[in-house]
């Protein structure tokens, strides 16, 4: 995998021609575009359609949380939307998950195509050890814990890899086998703001902690020089490769 291949950009705005724009502009500088809840309100299917047409890779980014039939059929629209990846809650259960998983192979084989990358999320990383006691109610367990706990369930399930925060890539490496994917958000390089996320780190320690892709957002999206910004956090990732010996 190139190190572009890792970076995943979050097209976090407000059109559907600002996040366009941002596709022509960095389609030769990362792998994969994330659409999320912001830009599918706006834009809605037709948006990863049109990035798909530039040659793009989309994440869908929409974290489906609800009984388990209603999430099997979202899953397989977005198998039929052509999606790379997309995202359900891990704290949806087993249920949901494996009829989850299950309709997008069934889908996938019906259609004749590579079924898209089930990712589910752990523990979101605006979350740290007080909210998850005292707003979610989730007591005696740490953050670390709760996301290796849901990333087993996830795997046992037929997610094919999680979102998680960087910090808890270890441990959930630990607990999973290798193939099983870890996409991290809250990265954030040193040169930018630290904004409304708790549990971060860089680029590169990201990469060393055993993030396969990770998602970037405002660090290139409202930078002065998107394209550069883009190519540091690349470079950091070459860098970070080359200490770990990856090829």
């Amino acid at each position: 995998m190139q190190a572009k291949e890792r970076v995943i950009l979050a097209l976090d705005v407000d059109t559907e021609a600002e996040a366009m724009n941002l596709v022509e502009k960095l389609a030769g500088y990362v792998g994969t575009f994330k659409v999320g809840m912001q830009l599918f309100t706006v834009a809605g299917p037709q948006v990863v359609r049109r990035i798909r047409d530039l040659g793009g890779s989309v994440f869908v980014d929409l974290k489906f949380h609800d009984i388990p039939n209603t999430v099997a059929a979202a899953g397989r629209v977005m198998t039929k939307l052509g999606c790379a990846m997309f995202t359900t809650h891990a704290s949806g259960g087993t249920e949901m998950l494996s009829a989850l998983a299950q309709a997008v192979r069934e889908e996938a084989s019906t259609l004749g195509v590579e079924p898209p990358l089930v990712l589910a999320v752990t523990v979101l990383t605006s979350i740290d050890q007080r909210m998850l006691e005292e707003d979610i109610l989730i007591r005696g367990v740490t953050v670390e814990d709760v996301a290796q706990r849901w990333a087993r369930l996830a795997e046992a399930a037929g997610a094919g890899g999680v979102i998680c925060s960087p910090l808890e890539t270890t441990a959930i490496r630990k607990a999973c086998k290798p193939g099983f994917k870890l996409v991290t958000p809250g990265i954030r390089p040193r040169w930018t703001a630290r904004n409304d996320q708790k549990r971060i780190t860089t680029p590169g320690e990201a990469i060393k902690l055993g993030s396969d892709y990770i998602v970037v957002g405002r660090a290139i999206t409202r930078a002065e020089d998107p394209v550069s910004a883009a190519q540091r956090i690349v470079q950091e990732i070459e860098q970070a490769e080359g200490e770990l010996g990856v090829k």
